[in-house]
């Protein structure tokens, strides 16, 4: 039992880290792309995650929570060396709260500041979390090709999250908006590619214990599905985005458009899984030397098998109450 409560924890910090992925990265999505709509469109894109995104960022600090109680060797060595990231991400968090109250609130002629801010702190953000993943993948290495390729993660980072937001906006929007969305993620979709492609490439090459685990026989027969099914389904996003009007006006146009982004995510997640592992931090220390005490993980782990059903029955229960077309954009 012992040896597997390491293994618990990590499963379920990559599980919340992901889940934030998936549902943080489309209202930042949205955040990035909100300059290039006109007023009505932004007051209708800020409806489509206002209901959502307090709820996923709860999964963010559920992963930075279980690295800290589960993982604390691990938790001190990370965020003392992203220090500065995690300070960027966090203020571009804290803006776009702000922004998000205060673009309203704060009267009409002060609503264009409030606009830009938001945007400021979503492309903050997510630019500060691209860079957090490619340092960490490097295995917080401070050469130039580690900060080289955690610059090529910061710029793919934001790419992922506008074809998330606009693939979201494809499922809550309609009329003009949702025209626009389908614009974007066309836009979009080429350069996500390119710099998932160009990511895939340089991960091996900055780091020789990665490029060992993909490239020798059997192992590189046996991940082919991971990159394989990568492909097919931006193939899928693809024929979607260019469909003809009949079909693209299906109710389940969007999701089936946000579910092929989840699926390359899924791939991506599982193929870093396997890259790292049995690591923590590649190439300093395991899961298992960077685990807190036998004793301690027991007792955390009741806490965690009880919060974690819980926050993710709060999550499905906000999107099936907000379920549907979004509606008129309502401060009061």
């Amino acid at each position: 039992m012992a040896d597997l409560l390491p293994l618990f924890f990590v499963f379920a910090m990559g599980l919340a880290l992901f889940i934030y992925v998936i549902l943080d990265g489309y209202d930042l999505g949205i955040g990035i792309l909100l300059p290039l709509a006109d007023e009505a469109q932004k007051d209708a894109m800020i409806a489509a995650i206002g209901p959502f995104w307090d709820a996923n960022e709860t999964w963010l600090v559920l992963g930075v929570g279980i690295l800290l109680v589960a993982f604390p060797q691990a938790h001190g060595i990370v965020l003392t060396s992203l220090y500065l990231p995690v300070t960027l991400m966090l203020m571009g968090l804290i803006l776009r709260g702000v922004a998000f109250d205060f673009r309203v609130k704060a009267g009409d002629d002060k609503r264009a500041l409030w606009n830009n801010l938001f945007f400021a702190g979503s492309l903050i953000a997510s630019l500060s979390q691209g860079w957090m993943v490619g340092a960490y993948i490097t295995g917080l290495g401070n050469s130039g090709l580690s900060y080289l390729f955690a610059a090529l993660i910061a710029i793919s980072m934001p790419a992922l999250y506008i074809m998330l937001g606009s693939a979201w906006l494809l499922v809550k929007t309609q009329g003009a908006l949702f025209q626009r969305a389908q614009a974007w993620a066309r836009m979009a979709v080429l350069p996500m590619a390119i710099a998932l492609l160009l990511v895939s490439i340089a991960t091996p090459l900055v780091s020789q214990l990665i490029a060992d685990k993909w490239f020798t026989l059997p192992n590189g027969i046996g991940l082919l599905p991971i990159p394989l099914s990568s492909a097919l389904a931006y193939a899928v996003i693809l024929w979607l985005l260019f469909r003809p009007a009949d079909f693209v006006e299906h109710w389940a146009y969007g999701w089936l458009v946000y579910a092929c982004l989840v699926i390359i995510c899924i791939m991506a997640t599982l193929g870093l899984a396997y890259s790292l592992y049995p690591d923590i931090i590649l190439g300093q220390m395991t899961i298992y030397e960077a685990a807190a005490s036998p004793e301690s993980l027991a007792f955390v782990f009741v806490g965690t098998v009880i919060t974690l059903p819980l926050i993710l029955a709060y999550t499905v229960y906000v999107y099936r109450v907000f379920s549907g077309k979004l509606e008129t954009l309502n401060y009061d």
